[in-house]
């Protein structure tokens, strides 16, 4: 078994801030266009690599719905950030009322021509996206967003009144606003259908885009009259009845346009933030599911709420129950699967935890958030990674700290362990080689190796230098590679 040891210092202009893009090589055919499909559990690129994703959620919550391209939105200097950071997904809140504001099925195509720079700008640094028809509490009358006007109709007899609406979270639970959801679900008005509708539009405009990672067809929905109920047992019924044939009518007009990007389906709202089963079944003849899922912990929610909060070390269990739910359920219903929200604080330690416990699962995700943009319909007011949005330079350094990690960002083979200690920058991992066409790819946190890391490989080579905090590995042979990096002391 081969042993090679590489010590790299960081090169002092990388240090300095100059960027130099890292090209990825080219597709094996030299056609192939980068996109996530599904492959067992994973996701794999268009080389055959496991991606793993470590991502942020840009969701602009306010009209006209996609963040402005200033310093306090989103331009090139922040997909430049991203890059420089080690982030390699996004999850964009591309709304369905942004999508067709006006009228059913009708397309306003200048919302996702205002979000095409973002696109483009995050493409060209191989940043994967997540495409996502955010909502909380479905539109702003009840204090929320995401469904467009005309889908909004007021159900009878709360219509002949004022509308009793309360704030975020605590607004899902008012009987109008349940009304509403149980109306979408059972298709009342057409809505449903022309939910649809609207994926057809968005995904015929993303089915070619290049580093797209598939649809998210609706955050954190709620079940309706009987979302409390799920607090007791899930609301199975609700997954049979509702969740699944809505969303598997959705995923059936995306697939009369993109037969290939991934879909995924979201599990009810309080399965973010409870230990609760949840009831996807597979899909006849779908290969490329996802399984969208959300992380928040009780603990950090009471906090955030000025309520006693308990130990936040047992945010780790509960972490680790939420982890093996999602693999559990990927199994079940044959998808792939995503940690898609979780933090939502600037609790370090929480961050810490959850960070961890993805990492020994070998689970990607996106963290909310990457900016607070204004945020109405949030339990924690701590969130995004900056204390000014529009300056670069005021980053929560504790919290991106727990955040930007060392770790494979693509691997050719099978991923096995993977174990990153934020205080010391120690980072083990170890794979099984496979037959991909191009190296695996291991991000170098630029915040954890002060004397620059010390980088050694059994079982295989480093095949380039230290590039943009990015090293490739190839394999010498067919028995497990172990990547380990130390500070270089």
């Amino acid at each position: 078994m081969a042993l090679v040891a590489v010590r790299l210092l960081l090169v002092a202009v990388l240090s300095a801030g100059a960027i130099v893009l890292v090209v990825g090589p080219a597709a094996a055919d030299g056609s192939a266009v980068p996109q996530l499909r599904r492959d067992g559990r994973w996701m794999v690129d268009q080389f055959g690599r496991v991606v793993l994703v470590h991502g942020l959620n840009l969701v602009w919550k306010h009209k006209p719905y996609v963040p402005p391209p200033t310093a306090q939105g989103f331009t090139d200097k922040d997909a430049e950030w991203l890059y420089d950071h080690g982030f390699n997904g996004a999850r964009l809140g591309t709304l369905w009322t942004g999508v067709t504001p006006d009228r059913p099925g009708v397309e306003d195509p200048s919302y996702l021509d205002r979000w095409q720079p973002v696109v483009n700008a995050l493409a060209e640094r191989r940043i994967w996206m997540q495409f996502d028809f955010h909502q909380d509490m479905w539109h702003e009358k009840y204090g929320g967003e995401g469904a467009p006007d005309w889908a909004t109709h007021r159900p009878e007899p709360f219509a002949r009144s004022a509308i009793a609406s309360a704030p975020f979270p605590m607004g899902y639970w008012m009987p109008e606003l349940s009304t509403v959801y149980d109306n979408f679900w059972a298709n009342k008005n057409g809505v449903l259908d022309q939910f649809a509708r609207a994926w057809a539009i968005t995904a015929n405009r993303y089915k070619d885009q290049p580093y797209s990672m598939g649809y998210d067809l609706m955050n954190e929905p709620w079940a309706g009259i009987e979302g409390m109920t799920c607090l007791i047992d899930g609301c199975p019924d609700t997954y049979r009845n509702e969740l699944q044939p809505a969303f598997e009518k959705a995923l059936r007009a995306v697939r009369t346009v993109d037969p290939n990007n991934i879909v995924w389906f979201e599990p009810q709202q309080f399965a973010g933030g409870q230990r609760l089963d949840t009831f996807f079944t597979p899909v006849d003849g779908e290969q490329n599911l996802g399984f969208s899922w959300h992380n928040y912990c009780p603990d950090v929610f009471a906090e955030s709420q000025g309520l006693p909060a308990g130990n936040m070390q047992g945010c780790r269990s509960f972490s680790t129950d939420r982890n093996q739910h999602a693999l559990d359920q990927g199994r079940r219903m044959n998808a792939t699967t995503l940690m898609s929200e979780w933090g939502a604080t600037d609790n370090t330690t929480a961050i810490g935890i959850d960070a961890d416990v993805a990492d020994r699962h070998l689970m990607g995700w996106m963290h909310w958030a990457y900016k607070k943009w204004g945020d109405p319909t949030t339990a924690d007011g701590d969130q995004g990674l900056f204390v000014d949005d529009s300056d670069l330079q005021s980053t929560k350094k504790d919290k991106l700290r727990r955040l930007v990690r060392t770790y494979p960002q693509a691997t050719a083979g099978i991923p096995k362990r993977l174990r990153f200690d934020t205080n010391t920058g120690d980072f083990t991992y170890t794979y099984e080689p496979g037959n991909a066409d191009a190296p695996t790819e291991i991000f170098v946190s630029p915040l954890h190796y002060k004397h620059g890391p010390a980088i050694t490989v059994d079982g295989g080579t480093v095949t380039n230098g230290l590039t943009d905090n990015r090293i490739q590995i190839t394999a010498s042979g067919n028995k497990p590679v172990t990547v380990t990096i130390k500070d270089h002391s």
